[in-house]
């Protein structure tokens, strides 16, 4: 196992540790989109936890160090959701979105037949601006876990039927996470810290903050919308061992220390390949074919976030690994290993 760990810390992310150096995802961005609109911070080193049943087997890094998840929060946006509908604040998720939330994008057009599953799954094709951001910046997105776009990022490609085209879109996310703040009329942070971090033992080191100018009125009061990822700034600092914390919730099915905090059937719905992209559910990659990462089982799942960062879900031996900061490029070599050194050790079992 020490070997698998060094491994990751040979393999560090190629971007710097300062946000003023090589680092973060707006770069990429065409003009004038390509800048900051939330609060940043510097990142740490290559860390990690593995828990195997529940327990610790090893760490290393920085792992209490609070560091940017990225799109590791559209997971946690995900969970979220499925905290409104085991309250029966969203009892269909085939229903438009408009229906619950009207008055804020999903009204007119296309927009209006757009149901939360097309958002969840990434298949909404919403069209529109939120917080100065328009959907077309990462229209032709390009992921690396993804099928490769016909475009170039940017360009308006033409948009299709809701539920008719997969695109990994931040901006639609963020439309997805003000959709959720209106469903539950309370920060998402707040509903997030009452309903999963508290019960799951996660601690208070943590934040979620939106940008700059993601200020909206609920129930008479301003509250900030929270984006699911930290593209243009913003978003979720949380531990690694907290992640971990987190990740446990999904694989014991919704159950944190005795208590349930999610349905089984929602964790059932989150992992379940959209048929579209069969490696993605609900804003979880999925393992299909073994086509992401060949190294681990189809069953195994993730959370993962640019950088990179990685939460993943392993059922067949009851493990969660969290890795901060690793070059992706490395990321199914690396997991192959963590396997090999568990079931060498038949620890497993």
């Amino acid at each position: 196992m020490q070997e698998a760990v060094q491994f990751a810390i040979d393999h560090e992310t190629t971007w710097d540790r300062d946000v003023d150096g090589v680092w973060g995802v707006h770069v990429q961005d065409p003009p004038p989109w390509n800048r900051l609109l939330g609060p940043v911070h510097s990142r740490g080193p290559v860390s990690g936890v593995i828990t195997l049943k529940g327990k610790t087997l090893t760490t290393w890094g920085e792992p209490q160090r609070a560091d940017l998840t990225f799109s590791v929060a559209k997971t946690y946006l995900a969970l979220l959701a499925g905290v409104a509908h085991d309250q029966g604040l969203l009892p269909d998720v085939n229903e438009p979105v408009r229906l619950r939330v009207p008055g804020i994008g999903f009204d007119g057009g296309n927009n209006a037949l757009i149901t939360w599953q097309h958002l969840l799954q990434q298949t909404s094709e919403w069209e529109g601006e939120i917080f100065g951001v328009p959907d077309q910046v990462d229209r032709y997105r390009a992921v690396t876990f993804g099928a490769a776009p016909a475009g170039k990022k940017g360009d308006p490609r033409p948009l299709q039927a809701a539920g008719t085209y997969w695109e990994y879109n931040d901006v639609r996310i963020n439309q997805l996470s003000l959709a959720l703040l209106h469903l539950f009329q309370k920060p998402l942070p707040d509903v997030f810290r009452e309903t999963i971090a508290r019960p799951a033992g996660v601690s208070e080191n943590w934040k979620w903050v939106g940008y700059d100018n993601a200020w909206v009125e609920i129930a008479g009061q301003k509250v900030q919308s929270v984006p699911g990822g930290s593209h243009w700034g913003g978003g979720m600092s949380i531990s690694a061992e907290d992640q971990a914390l987190i990740g446990q919730v999904l694989l014991d099915e919704g159950m944190a220390k005795g208590k349930r905090v999610l349905s089984s059937d929602w964790v059932r719905r989150m992992r379940t390949p959209s048929e579209l992209a069969p490696y993605y559910g609900y804003l979880v990659w999925l393992n299909h074919d073994r086509k992401v990462f060949a190294n681990v089982p189809e069953s195994s799942y993730f959370a993962i976030g640019a950088g990179s960062s990685f939460t993943w879900i392993e059922p067949e031996r009851q493990m969660v690994v969290v890795v901060r900061w690793l070059n992706s490029e490395h990321a199914n070599d690396l997991f192959g290993k963590i396997l090999d050194a568990v079931d060498h050790a038949g620890i497993a079992a």
